[in-house]
Order: structure tokens, then sequence, then C-alpha cells
């Protein structure tokens, strides 16, 4: 049971987090926050909702960004059908792309192999022109969103793939470049 007003509730209430997210001002899924303590004021003017929100956003910013959070990126599947001579060119391409294949078998009765394989979706600008060059024309890609995918790597590390994608985006949205740690969100007193 939440207490609100000194009304004993079970309504759950929802905090409108999507207008300032701390990492880089992102949709954020999958998220769920277990309050196990409150202490209110004793006045129940000073408990409406314009006084309750602003410090609870900060709280749950500031225990986002000191859980170690990560970024997930969107992945293809990527089908790849092409002549055997073609294939070299293929596992170059998708090795310099992060792909990752999982399987490759030959179609019955044609000369065609078909290569199956994971790809990120940021690295797949520019990819169908890429593979056509480095087989002559020969291969023929197709891409299917597939799944979400941990990137891996520190966000605070400079340098990492994480921190570098999350200081692109906040640059392109006129954001301070450094990313926000916890202790923004701590009151000093």
């Amino acid at each position: 049971f939440f207490f609100f007003n000194d009304t004993p509730t079970t309504e759950i209430y929802t905090l409108p987090l999507h207008d300032a997210l701390p990492i880089c001002e992102e949709t954020m899924r999958g998220i769920r926050f277990n309050l196990l303590d409150v202490a209110l004021h004793s006045d129940s003017i000073h408990r409406g909702a314009g006084q309750i929100m602003p410090p609870v956003r900060r709280c749950l910013y500031a225990s986002l960004l000191a859980a170690q959070p990560a970024l997930l990126e969107p992945v293809y599947l990527v089908d790849i059908q092409a002549p055997e001579n073609a294939r070299g060119g293929i596992y170059q391409v998708l090795n310099r792309r992060r792909g990752q294949v999982i399987s490759e078998e030959n179609r019955p009765g044609t000369p065609l192999y078909q290569v199956k394989a994971y790809m990120p979706v940021m690295e797949s600008f520019g990819f169908s022109a890429d593979l056509r060059s480095h087989t002559s024309g020969q291969a023929f890609p197709q891409c299917v969103f597939s799944h979400w995918q941990l990137l891996s790597g520190d966000l605070y590390e400079e340098g990492s793939k994480p921190n570098q994608i999350v200081k692109d985006i906040r640059k392109r949205k006129g954001l301070a470049v450094e990313i926000d740690t916890h202790m923004k969100y701590i009151d000093r007193m």
C-alpha cells in the first residue's frame, strides 16, 4: 500500500520521465523502481505533485546513473546470396562491420551460397554498396530487424564504443558533450 495525502491506496503513480532522461534524452525501456521507504512532510500542503516530483525525479536519475547503465543496439539479420567465389568478399565486409556469420549453406540445384549473419544496424549504412564492390556485384543482401543486443563496453570509459556513441548523440542534440554522473543529482547540503 502507498499512503498519499494520509489515504492508503494501491494506485500506482507514474512519473513523466520522458522529459529529460539523464544519458542522452532517449526513451528507456524495461525499468522498474521499488520504493522501499518514503518520509513525507507532515504538512499536507507540501505533499503535492509539484513538491514530490522534482526530488523523486532527481533520485531516480541518480539511481539510474549509479547502476552502471548500458546501451542496447538494434541488430539486423542479413541474408546474402552469392556464388561460391564471392564468399571471401562477403566475409571481409562482414568482419569490418562487426558482423557475425551464423550459417552458410549451398542452395541445392544452384551455384549460389546463402550466408546468414547478424550485423548492428549502425554498421549497415553503405553496406549494400560496399558488399557489391567487394564481390564484383555478385552478392545480393537483404536486411531484416532481428533483435536488440547489449553494446559491450563501459559507458564512462573514455574512448569506448558506448562512450563515443553517447557523446555523438549528445553533440547532435545540442546537449553538453560530457556524460553526467550520479553526483550531478545528489543534493549538496
